[in-house]
């Protein structure tokens, strides 16, 4: 009997659908550990705001990327795809199945697709532009981008702070347009890729959301936005739930504005990653309760 192939199961879909509960049902079956794909619960300072499984859901399955960084640290999609696939090489180690689940698109690519490579940046020129983008925000840095890289200025989101100063370091640390060093090459990874898609009708979708922010109020959201508002600066809290309550707690909105809006921002944002994932046609889509289809499906793909 020949040894099964090593495999990586990619469970996507957008905020609220219900990746949590069945990423621990397939982990359990499968009998592995699960990496967290999520570009804010990896934060430790942001736990409720962020829709981190429950103290219960983590004890039933090893969880990564959990909490394991500080607001203040610098953290990027390159660096995510170095450690998680040095992870997934470990795991592998023991397990011929390590799943992955999140519905942050541009860390699901680097893990799966790759991104390009980036020259390593010095801490004292990433500080340097930090130390700029805290004492006067983003237009200095938009600034040097627009010099630097006028093709990358045009095709960026300028309100994303941090892919606009990972940019500008790039482009100071190589001498040339980051434009020019990103080549989207698809690269081969050592293990077979199964990407699994959830979905949700939209109705059902969007009063979950609004549920889960129901319940995120209830359990203190608030007062976690109050903790942090000292440090709204940060790229890490220019996240749906904390900006809102910012300007809520600042006096720029009364609460039921902000309330509002965090609702809406997160429909907006759970529409964008459909529309991304659905750009994927490797993605095979199921219903979140649909656990035992999922379960057959990997057990066909991998025979």
């Amino acid at each position: 009997m020949t040894e099964c192939k090593k495999t990586l199961i990619a469970l996507v879909g957008p905020t609220g659908v219900g990746k949590t509960d069945l990423s621990i049902e397939i982990a359990k079956y499968f009998n592995t550990q699960i990496i967290s794909c999520d570009s804010r619960q990896i934060y430790r300072e942001m736990r409720i705001g962020t829709a981190v499984p429950t103290d219960e859901q983590l004890n039933q399955v090893t969880h990564h990327f959990i909490h394991t960084h500080s607001v203040h640290d610098y953290f990027n999609s390159w660096q995510y795809e170095q450690q998680a696939l040095e992870l997934i090489d470990k795991l592998h180690g023991t397990t011929d199945n390590v799943l992955m689940t999140g519905g942050s698109m541009m860390y699901v690519d680097a893990v799966c697709k790759g991104i390009d490579d980036i020259p390593t940046i010095s801490i004292d020129l990433r500080q340097k532009l930090l130390g700029i983008y805290e004492k006067d925000g983003l237009p200095p840095i938009i600034e040097k981008l627009q010099k630097l890289d006028p093709i990358f200025y045009e095709q960026v989101d300028l309100n994303n702070a941090k892919r606009v100063l990972h940019a500008v370091e790039v482009c100071m640390t190589a001498g040339v347009p980051y434009s020019s060093l990103r080549k989207n090459e698809h690269k081969d990874r050592g293990f077979r890729i199964i990407k699994i898609g959830l979905y949700r009708d939209r109705d059902e979708l969007y009063k979950r959301i609004n549920d889960r922010v129901d319940y995120m109020l209830a359990s203190g959201l608030e007062s976690e936005a109050k903790e942090l508002l000292p440090l709204r600066h940060l790229n890490a809290l220019n996240t749906v739930g904390y900006k809102e309550f910012f300007d809520y707690l600042n006096g720029k909105i009364d609460y039921e504005e902000a309330v509002r809006l965090i609702k809406r921002n997160t429909r907006r944002y759970a529409k964008k990653q459909m529309t991304w994932f659905r750009g994927d046609k490797d993605i095979v889509w199921f219903h979140p309760t649909k656990v035992n289809e999922v379960i057959d499906f990997l057990e066909q793909k991998k025979s």
